[in-house]
């Protein structure tokens, strides 16, 4: 073997193997995303929107497969093209969010100016999260307007 079919072969099992990573991550985040529905408190969407990810990177049947779910599909579709998230799915960010600063600052387990760190970190998560659309935009009818 010449030095480049030697080094194609190791760039071919390189991305074998990055691709099977990619998938395996994919179906993990889609069972984390599933276990979601059901757990109150594990966030389904940011799961769903990894595995497309990693999907999208390593197979297009399953990132169509996901896509095109009738279940899982819809909030997908929303946050890609909307950038959509939830009013159920802010308020529980921001309430989680909040807890965890709470509890923090409770058990005084950071000087406060990691704190404060944590604090502003925080905010500036809520603040994105508040800014995203709470639905999709209404469908222009198809009535001519006067």
């Amino acid at each position: 073997m010449s030095k480049p079919d030697v080094a194609e072969n190791i760039k071919s099992k390189k991305a074998g193997i990055r691709r099977l990573c990619l998938i395996g991550l994919g179906w993990l985040c889609v069972g984390l995303g599933l276990i979601g529905l059901v757990l109150p408190l594990l966030p389904t969407t940011p799961f769903l929107l990894v595995a497309l990810w990693a999907f999208s990177h390593s197979s297009e049947r399953f990132h169509n497969w996901l896509y095109q779910h009738h279940l899982l599909g819809p909030m997908v579709r929303d946050w890609d093209c909307y950038r959509v998230i939830p009013v159920k799915a802010k308020a529980l960010a921001i309430t989680m969010m909040s807890a965890s600063l709470a509890y923090v600052a409770y058990k005084d387990v950071v000087p406060l100016w990691g704190l404060g760190l944590i604090g502003l970190c925080l905010l500036c998560v809520a603040i994105f999260i508040l800014r995203c659309p709470s639905r999709p935009p209404a469908k222009i009818s198809d009535q001519p307007t006067e």
